[in-house]
């Protein structure tokens, strides 16, 4: 993903989830890909799926079991 993809990403996911803190950050090298941040917490991945010419991208976000405690 390229600078200005991950910027209208992060302003629709700070505007969605109200958190100005909330970052999409480059993924190494990766060109369709970008990791996902709430201050220093990774909090999971957004993939651009440019496929058949409909352009999206799609969130992924992983809770384990053991972040459910308490």
């Amino acid at each position: 993903m390229n600078p200005a993809e991950r910027a209208k990403v992060e302003k629709y996911l700070r505007t969605r989830f109200n958190s100005k803190v909330l970052a999409v950050k480059p993924k190494g090298k990766s060109k369709d890909s970008a990791e996902v941040y709430i201050g220093d917490e990774f909090i999971g991945t957004i993939t651009r799926d440019d496929e058949d010419g409909d352009l999206s991208y799609h969130l992924t976000m992983t809770i384990l079991d053991i972040d459910l405690e308490g």
